[in-house]
């Protein structure tokens, strides 16, 4: 494969910031910063079905290496501007946060019209994790992608040092695609069952998209 695409996606719960201030600081700031740097392809938002306060920010990037460029070092981590430090430390709470490659089918950036994304994140033990790759890979990944409704499904990996170092992220016509009977057997099989309990950390996210209302 000649190139694998990169993700960056950051997940936040904003219930103790004031909404209006929340939603600015993200789309007059925060994703602006990012997409102004070379490689990162896009910037989309979701939040939560059941809670509207989780917000979840995902980034399609050309490479993992986009993250070691200097522009982007610039406004990460130590680096926040003083507006970040303050929505980041202090008035919100950290759900998850990965940067990983795309494993499956590789070189695929999210599709524009998602109504919504059912995000699953998790660990898996060091003695499971070649039979749970090839589950992933040759089973769940496609039984899901085969599922009405569903416009993309991909399978990342982190390198380390992020929450997990799994990520499958899957984007619908609508959120209710995950109540459909279809996806509810692709995700009841022996086998997923199987690796659920093999699994540590596990995250499920359901979304759709957010909107800005003013």
């Amino acid at each position: 494969m000649a190139n694998q695409f990169g993700l960056l996606g950051g997940s936040l719960d904003y219930s103790d910031a004031a909404a209006d201030e929340f939603h600015d600081w993200l789309d007059t700031e925060h994703i602006p910063e990012r997409l102004r740097i070379a490689g990162i392809l896009n910037a989309v938002r979701w939040l939560g079905v059941e809670n509207p306060k989780i917000s979840l920010v995902i980034y399609d990037l050309e490479n993992l290496e986009v993250l070691n460029k200097p522009e982007y070092l610039a406004v990460s981590f130590g680096n926040f501007s003083p507006w970040s430090k303050r929505m980041i430390g202090s008035k919100t709470k950290r759900v998850t946060r990965f940067a990983c490659e795309q494993i499956d089918p590789g070189n695929q950036i999210a599709p524009a019209n998602a109504g919504g994304l059912a995000a699953y994140a998790m660990n898996v033990a060091p003695e499971f994790e070649a039979e749970f790759n090839h589950w992933y890979d040759a089973e769940h990944i496609p039984s899901l992608a085969a599922v009405p409704g569903v416009l993309c499904a991909r399978r990342f990996r982190s390198r380390g040092g992020t929450d997990h170092k799994y990520v499958a992220l899957y984007h619908l016509q609508s959120p209710a695609i995950c109540d459909s009977p279809a996806w509810k057997l692709a995700m009841s099989t022996p086998a997923a069952n199987r690796f659920r309990e093999r699994t540590t950390n596990r995250l499920h996210l359901l979304m759709r998209p957010y909107q800005r209302t003013k």
